[in-house]
């Protein structure tokens, strides 16, 4: 079953852990699909998280977090690594989550490289795109969570938060 925008809209701490187990499509314009699990994501939410794009203010670039859900986000990291996020909530409240990490593309940068993501993809939707999709094969997988990556900027309250959700590949329990 493909992910519709009602999956989306809520709360980024429920969607990031529902997220985790589900298969993110990746179709080419060869016809060619490349279909990963998603292993691992992290949960921005709101401009009180310090380590939200939002919480430094509503800019060009943080506009989509203000958006509708489903929203396809994309940035740039160190200048060479495209980052990919869904956007979740309501409209208004800037939240979304971070695609972490796939099934054999451990971290955001690998999975993204490997699925061609690029910043064509940013403000798209998941919702009805041709070209990328994610979708809900009935399993389910125990989770754990960790603390978030790479964000020692925020502080230690923002940092030390358990808002990341991995995938627990030893406990399929369906």
């Amino acid at each position: 079953m493909i992910l519709n925008e009602e999956f989306f809209h809520r709360d980024c701490l429920e969607l990031a852990p529902d997220l985790v187990g589900k298969i993110l499509v990746r179709k080419f314009d060869s016809g060619e699909e490349i279909r990963v699990r998603i292993t691992e994501t992290e949960a921005y939410r709101g401009t009180e998280d310090k380590a939200c794009h939002a919480s430094k203010g509503r800019t060009p670039r943080t506009e989509i977090l203000y958006r509708e859900s489903g929203l396809i986000y994309v940035y740039l990291c160190y200048g060479m690594h495209w980052l990919m996020n869904v956007i979740s909530g309501e409209k208004e409240q800037p939240q979304g989550v971070l695609f972490r990490a796939g099934e054999g593309f451990e971290g955001p940068a690998r999975l993204t490289k490997r699925l061609g993501i690029d910043k064509s993809f940013n403000y798209e939707s998941f919702c009805g795109n041709p070209r990328i999709w994610i979708e809900d094969d009935g399993k389910r997988f125990n989770l754990r969570t960790d603390k978030r990556v790479g964000i020692d900027y925020a502080g230690e309250e923002w940092a030390s938060k358990p808002w990341r959700f991995i995938l627990d590949s030893e406990n399929l329990f369906s």
